[in-house]
C-alpha cells in the first residue's frame, strides 16, 4: 500500500458516514482537466462511485461502482493500463445517523435511477464532473467548490 492510500485510509472512521470527493488529472494529453469521483464510507463499507467516458457493459450506462481501488486515480494514458494519476482529496463530509453525510450516501446509492445523464457522456459535459456538481447542488451544506478545470461541472442541457 502506497503512502497516499494510507493517508486516505487514515481518514476512514468505521463508526461514521463519510462522503469523500477525489479528483485526478484526466488522460494525457487532456490532463489539464480533472476527473472526479465519490468514495463513500457507510460505517466501514467503502465504495467508489463515478461516471466514466465509456459505457459500462454491465449496466449499459456510464455509471461505475467499485471498478478500481477507492483512492486510486485513473490511468495516465488510454493505452498504458499500469500507471495511474495520484488522487487529490477535494473535500469530505461526515456524520452519524440521520446526518447530511448519511443522506448524501443514500442519494448517491439511488442516483443511477434519477440522474438525467446516465446514458449520455461528452468531454465537455455531461461527464464525471457534471455528476459530482449535480450531487453538490442537491446538498449545499457539502461545501466543496470545483475549480475551472473540472470541465463539465456547469453543463446544463
Amino acid at each position: 500500500m502506497n503512502s497516499d492510500t494510507q493517508k486516505f485510509q487514515s481518514l476512514i472512521n468505521k463508526e461514521k458516514y463519510q462522503v469523500f470527493i477525489l479528483a485526478c488529472p484526466t488522460y494525457t494529453p487532456f490532463n489539464f482537466a480533472r476527473h472526479s469521483w465519490f468514495v463513500l464510507n457507510k460505517k466501514g463499507l467503502i465504495s467508489r462511485w463515478e461516471i466514466r467516458h465509456k459505457k459500462n457493459k454491465k449496466t449499459n450506462n456510464y455509471f461505475y461502482l467499485n471498478t478500481q481501488p477507492p483512492f486510486q486515480g485513473i490511468n495516465i494514458s488510454f493505452f498504458i493500463k499500469k500507471h495511474f494519476w495520484k488522487a487529490k482529496l477535494m473535500g469530505y463530509i461526515e456524520g452519524s445517523e440521520n446526518s447530511t453525510a448519511q443522506k448524501i450516501i443514500e442519494f448517491i446509492e439511488n442516483s443511477e435511477k434519477i440522474y438525467l445523464y446516465c446514458f449520455k457522456y461528452s468531454f465537455f459535459g455531461p461527464n464525471s464532473n457534471t455528476y459530482i456538481q449535480w450531487v453538490l447542488d442537491k446538498f449545499p451544506e457539502f461545501n466543496v467548490k470545483l475549480s475551472w478545470n473540472f470541465i463539465g461541472k456547469g453543463f446544463k442541457s
